[in-house]
């Protein structure tokens, strides 16, 4: 796989490119990188599709500002226009997992007319997850400790014990060694400190954004321990194009990982223009 350096909107990404085609552009989520896309790459090469897959900021191999602010929504977006941008791509098929679904719903939404259509795995609508219900409150604990400096002290203690009770993590040993790098860590959890304070999960106000004019495809994993089903499947109401739900039954989180077997497929049909 052909790794490059990009210089975009003051930072310098590490972006995997490959294939030649249509270009779709996957965005990962926390505490991943471009490596969690490594099962679908071939698959979507193979389909006709050139594909880019970067390591966000904070993330792998790319730039990781000091400080909060540098991690707000919009500098990540700023950094996928920018690279898109750079490639001579202006539009593109996008792909989001986790963090990255939610920042490819707010691409889609504030970025109109250069994404064709959008693929959501696992991350529904931010306005449908804001709005969330006691449930989808309670899975999201975990991100007050986020938010706390104390996260830098818990998350290190006993062989990092609370990450292995993330979903037993497919990629635990890589996350462990990416995470132990100096100021690695701080800056994975900067994507939480700058968009969701802690009383977003409990006063926080549903966001306004302009619904989705484009094809999406919502996939949700039935054994997701921090996702309701209901956070994807309302995300409908935001979406002004065509809507299509896919469940995966018995797969925890990672579904790219964990299923792509059933992903792949998925994703093939849905860019093709088949739903």
């Amino acid at each position: 796989m052909s790794i490059s350096q990009f210089e975009v909107n003051g930072i310098r990404l590490n972006v995997l490119v490959e294939g030649e085609g249509e270009p779709v552009v996957l965005l990962h989520g926390w505490p991943d990188s471009h490596l969690v896309w490594r099962k679908q790459v071939p698959a979507l090469v193979a389909a006709g599709r050139r594909v880019i897959a970067p390591d966000l900021r904070g993330f792998g191999e790319s730039d990781k500002p000091e400080g909060v602010e540098p991690y707000a929504i919009p500098h990540l977006l700023a950094d996928l226009q920018a690279l898109v941008d750079a490639l001579g791509i202006e539009g593109f098929a996008l792909v989001g997992h986790d963090w990255g679904a939610a920042l490819a719903w707010a691409f889609a939404s504030l970025i109109p007319g250069r994404v064709e259509r959008l693929a959501a795995i696992s991350v529904g609508h931010p306005s449908a997850f804001r709005d969330a219900d006691f449930e989808q409150r309670r899975r999201s604990w975990y991100m007050l400790l986020f938010t706390h400096p104390i996260a830098e002290q818990v998350f290190p203690r006993d062989d990092w014990m609370l990450l292995r009770a993330f979903g037993a993590c497919p990629d635990f040993e890589r996350y462990v060694q990416d995470l132990s790098r100096p100021g690695a860590l701080t800056a994975s959890l900067g994507v939480y400190r700058a968009n969701v304070p802690p009383e977003a999960l409990f006063l926080g106000e549903p966001l306004q954004l302009p619904p989705v004019e484009v094809p999406v495809l919502g996939v949700w994993s039935s054994g997701d321990m921090a996702l309701t089903e209901s956070q994807m499947t309302r995300s409908a109401q935001y979406v002004a194009g065509p809507w299509r739900y896919e469940r995966v039954e018995g797969c925890g989180h990672w579904i790219p990982i964990e299923a792509a077997e059933r992903l792949n497929p998925m994703l093939v049909d849905f860019l093709s223009g088949s739903g």
